[in-house]
């Protein structure tokens, strides 16, 4: 199989699934005060000692999670609640319209349960916020919160985080940054960048599925989800996951540490796609910026296709990948990241996003060139079939 989904998860690092098999050989609750239970929470600290070192940020600050879509729900829920608790007027969210569907849905959550009006930020055809325009929406006296992810999971734009941080903390405004995709493939330094809390996940970079951590600094305040035992801050209870946070830690370090190295790589490799998927499908369409993206990603329009089904033949080539449309009740809809970049609905439909990661190789682009152009021909034509029904 070719794998050019990395985006969605990305093979376990060989070090951090080592020391995941060796630390769930291991016994011991960490909140327990027994000799077992002192070694696990021993593992636990020293693995948040790593990330806090890794991604610039305090010990304290690393709050462990089940992974992406908890940390998200809790900076935007929980950063929300603790805001409007303390004064009422704060009840505006400022969101970028190309979040996640962890940020987007927890938002529309919160303003069709809980009241919150929202500020839904446009963005460029390339999927670019505006600086004046976020400038113009934190500047009030009700805004709660403000989300922008630190780069696209569908086409890869990379926002200005910093700028971003810096007008909402003039503001008085928390901000949030979801950088699922982005650490260990580009900078990500949590005290330079001024955010108030950032969204980490283990399987996007190496780490295994189901484990995450939330960055939320000190003074941040925020009211938890979850109620039990008080763990992590008291912000997030449970009962922590010693394996999973052991090999996050050494998944976030290796990642770190090798991202130059690694984005040069496949940056490189992502180029040669890019350029080989041009030449091979005239008339395919680049999604995103051309330039300030993701190293890995590349997610390319097919005019007269539906997404769907050039995955599926891919697929029975043993090419896996991604369709840019979200699946729901097994309705295939459009993009909604798309659709905010200016694209119609059957552009939009029209998507696949090709995503490269430390396992990916030249043979995997050679693999997906040779069969691209037969694939997007047969849905073509399916296409047109389909139309004159």
């Amino acid at each position: 199989m070719s794998y050019l989904d990395h985006a969605a998860t990305t093979p376990m690092l060989p070090e951090a699934l080592d020391a995941f098999v060796a630390a769930a050989r291991a016994v011991g609750n960490a909140s327990s005060l027994h000799a077992s239970g002192r070694q696990a929470r021993r593992r636990v600290e020293e693995s948040r000692e790593q990330i806090a070192a890794a991604l610039a940020a305090r010990p304290s600050e690393v709050i462990f999670t089940g992974g992406g879509t908890e940390s998200d729900n809790l900076a935007t829920k929980g950063i929300f609640w603790a805001r409007r608790a303390a004064d009422p007027r704060r009840n505006r969210i400022v969101a970028s319209s190309v979040e996640h569907h962890a940020v987007l849905d927890a938002v529309t959550w919160l303003e069709r349960h809980e009241g919150a009006a929202v500020t839904w930020l446009p963005v460029s055809s390339s999927g670019r916020v505006s600086v004046d325009d976020f400038a113009q929406a934190v500047s009030g006296d009700d805004v709660a919160v403000a989300t922008v992810m630190w780069a696209n999971n569908e086409v890869g734009t990379i926002q200005p985080v910093a700028e971003l941080s810096a007008l909402a903390a003039s503001a008085g405004v928390p901000f949030h940054t979801d950088a699922v995709q982005a650490v260990g493939q580009v900078p990500v330094d949590f005290a330079a960048s001024g955010a108030a809390a950032l969204t980490v996940s283990g399987h996007k970079l190496g780490g295994p599925i189901g484990v995450g951590a939330l960055l939320l600094g000190r003074e941040v305040a925020c009211t938890p989800l979850l109620h039990g035992g008080g763990q992590e801050r008291d912000v997030r209870s449970g009962t922590l996951d010693v394996p999973g946070i052991v090999a996050l830690a050494v998944a976030v370090e290796l990642s770190v540490k090798t991202q130059r190295e690694t984005a040069e790589r496949i940056g490189r490799l992502r180029d040669d796609l890019v350029a080989r998927v041009r030449d091979a499908v005239p008339g395919a369409i680049l999604n995103g910026d051309p330039a300030d993206r993701l190293p890995g990603n590349a997610h390319f329009s097919f005019p007269g296709c539906e997404g769907d089904a050039l995955l599926l033949l891919l697929d029975a080539q043993g090419i896996a990948c991604s369709t840019g449309s979200a699946c729901s009740a097994g309705v295939a809809q459009p993009s909604h990241v798309l659709i905010a970049m200016g694209a119609g609905d059957a552009e939009a439909r029209s998507s696949l996003r090709f995503t490269l990661g430390h396992t990916s190789t030249e043979a995997d682009v050679d693999a997906l060139v040779a069969a691209l152009p037969g694939v997007v021909e047969r849905a073509r034509r399916a296409g047109a079939v389909k139309s004159r029904l």
